[in-house]
Order: structure tokens, then C-alpha cells, then sequence
């Protein structure tokens, strides 16, 4: 029998990892994938595991996901990106929890994969907020980026987690951090944000001091080192495209 659960994924040329994230959760209800005009084989991969396929132009993350959401048929829902894959024992989980009937929204621990390898357990992990119920959750539309769900009502966090293989390469994980700190800085300065000399003197080394030291990325060996050195210059160019925003604006006047 099949869990009462909702999958939705929003895809752009997923093909890589694609079917492992769709053979992960073939025991669910119902998968929707929400395709903004991918011309690799995405679409006859989900094609060949029974997912539900709608085109819809792209309309930035939170709106693409919020419209992924409504074409969902259970009150469940779980939103997954194509390159994330979920272990056995976290669908266990939510098994568990719908069963329970107690909560509204569940958070998670996320595995990242680089350079083919999981981070040590040692490391701190990252942990997302996916599962929840789609009647009492919302995108936010002026997140540009990072965008998560809005629940209403009671959220647990569970000791569950899922793979993510979207930071398993350098070249991924630099061409998404030039993408994503770009609309970082365009969502910040349409939001009257201000450029700080000091942060941009200090937001490397401190993010760096945090995700080597305090997060324990140092646990993880020279891999360890390289991730906190990107994370770190991610952090950096956001808020060096936040200044560059507010000076293209007064060049303009």
C-alpha cells in the first residue's frame, strides 16, 4: 500500500540524480514534477517512474514551488529538490507521524555529498524543513532564494535524514553560489537592505571561523576545508553584489 503522500519537485535538466531521488520514494502516493523547460532527459525519467509532469514557465523558486504544491492531491506533502535522495527510515518516520496525527510540520537533518563522500558524522549537518501539511503551508514569493515553506501549527524535528547530492562537485557548488548570491543580493536590496564596509571586511573569516571551527567542517578533513572555503565565499559575495546593487542604482540617478 502505498503512503498517503504527496511528493513535489521542481526541475530544470535534473537527469543526473534524478532517478535516485524518484526511486527513493516510489512508495508514495503521488509525485508531481513541475518541469520549466528541461531538454535533457529529465522528463522521460519521470516519466519512466509514474511521476505526475507539468510545464510551467519559470517564475522564480517560492512561486514555482507554491504552484508544485497546489497540484498535490493528499493533505501530506513532501518537497524534495532532484538531486536530494530519502533514506527507508525517514519515509518510517512519517509513516509514523501522519499515523500519529499530532503535528503539522516536520524538519530533518540533511546528509551533504561532496567530492562523492558524506561529510563526517562529526560535522555539523545542515537540516531542512520539508514535511508538512499542505493546507496550513505557503512560499513566501519575495524569497528569491532559500526559500521555504511557511507552516502554521506545531513543528518537531526528528533525529531522520535525507542525502543531498546537489554540493557534489566544486564546479556545482561554485555556479550555484554565483546564481544564488546574485538573487540574494537582488531579494536584499528590493527590500531597502544596506552595503556595510565592516561586513564585507569580516564576513569571510567569520563565516569561515564558524563553518570550520564551530560547525566542525575540520572533522571532514581537506574536503571539509574546501566547503567551508566556498560556503565562505558565498557569504562574501552576497553581500559584494549588495554593494555592487547599490552603486549600478546610483549610477542610474
Amino acid at each position: 500500500m502505498k503512503l498517503p503522500i504527496s511528493v513535489f519537485i521542481i526541475t530544470k535538466n535534473e537527469q543526473l540524480h534524478l532517478a535516485k531521488t524518484l526511486k527513493s520514494v516510489a512508495c508514495v502516493d503521488e509525485i508531481i514534477i513541475v518541469d520549466s523547460g528541461s531538454t535533457d532527459k529529465t522528463l522521460e525519467i519521470a516519466t519512466k517512474f509514474g511521476a505526475k509532469i507539468f510545464q510551467h514557465d519559470w517564475q522564480g523558486y517560492a512561486k514555482q514551488k507554491q504552484y508544485a504544491m497546489t497540484l498535490c492531491s493528499n493533505e501530506w506533502v513532501l518537497n524534495l529538490d532532484g538531486d536530494e535522495v530519502v533514506n527507508p527510515s525517514l519515509l518510517s518516520a512519517f509513516e509514523k507521524i501522519m499515523n500519529e496525527n499530532k503535528v503539522d510540520s516536520v524538519r530533518m537533518w540533511r546528509n551533504d555529498i561532496f567530492i562523492n563522500k558524506r561529510l563526517s558524522t562529526l560535522s555539523k549537518k545542515a537540516n531542512n524543513h520539508r514535511f508538512y501539511r499542505k493546507s496550513k503551508a505557503s512560499f513566501d514569493s519575495s524569497q528569491l532564494v532559500h526559500e521555504s515553506a511557511n507552516v502554521i501549527g506545531k513543528e518537531i524535528f526528528i533525529n531522520e535524514s535525507f542525502d543531498h547530492y546537489g554540493y557534489d562537485s566544486i564546479s556545482t557548488i561554485t555556479n550555484k553560489s554565483n546564481l544564488y548570491s546574485t538573487l540574494k543580493a537582488e531579494e536584499k536590496f528590493s527590500k531597502n537592505k544596506q552595503y556595510s564596509l565592516l561586513k564585507l571586511i569580516f564576513v569571510f573569516p567569520l563565516f569561515f571561523f564558524k563553518d570550520y571551527f564551530l560547525q566542525r567542517k575540520f572533522f571532514s578533513g581537506t574536503r571539509g576545508f574546501i566547503l567551508a572555503v566556498l560556503r565562505s565565499y558565498y557569504a562574501f559575495s552576497k553581500e559584494a553584489k549588495l554593494y555592487e546593487q547599490h552603486q549600478n542604482n546610483q549610477h542610474k540617478k
